[in-house]
C-alpha cells in the first residue's frame, strides 16, 4: 500500500451534498470516491476527485457552512480550453452562479473566471495556467 503524502485533500462544509455533487461532477468534472456517515456527528461526508492525481475534495454536511471560500479564496480547476472556459461559464450565467467574467491575464495566469457552488464557495475555472510547467515533479 503506498502512503500519500504532500498535499492531499481540501475539506469544505456543505448544506446540500446532493447539490454539490452535482455541481463539482458539472463544473469540475470529479466524481464521488468514498462516501460515509461520520459516527459522530450523524453527517454525511463525501470524497470528490477527478481522478487525474491523488487530491480529494472532501464535503462535510452541516446545517450552517460558517468559513465560506469567496473571492479571492478559491478553488481552482484546469480546463482544456479556453472555449471550455467559456461554455462553462455561459451555463454557469444561466444559472445565476457566475461570479467573475472570464479574463485573460497573460502567462503565467491565463483565461479564469469565478463560479459560486452551491453553498457559496468559490470555484476558479481556468485554461493555460501553467502549474505543470513551474512545478518540476521528479
Amino acid at each position: 500500500m503506498k502512503n500519500d503524502i504532500g498535499f492531499t485533500h481540501v475539506a469544505l462544509q456543505a448544506k446540500d451534498i446532493d447539490a454539490s455533487i452535482v455541481f463539482y461532477r458539472q463544473y469540475a468534472d470529479m466524481h464521488v470516491v468514498h462516501e460515509r456517515v461520520d459516527v459522530s456527528t450523524g453527517y454525511r461526508v463525501v470524497w470528490l476527485s477527478d481522478k487525474m492525481r491523488p487530491f480529494v475534495l472532501v464535503l462535510a454536511q452541516s446545517d450552517n457552512p460558517a468559513l465560506v471560500l469567496r473571492p479571492f479564496a478559491h478553488l481552482g480547476v484546469g480546463c482544456v480550453s479556453r472555449s471550455e472556459v467559456d461554455r462553462r461559464c455561459e451555463q454557469a450565467r444561466q444559472e445565476g452562479i457566475l461570479i467573475q467574467e472570464p479574463i485573460d491575464s497573460g502567462h503565467p495566469v491565463g483565461y479564469w473566471a469565478f463560479i459560486r457552488d452551491p453553498d457559496g464557495h468559490t470555484l476558479e475555472l481556468s485554461f493555460g495556467q501553467e502549474i505543470g510547467i513551474l512545478v518540476d515533479v521528479d
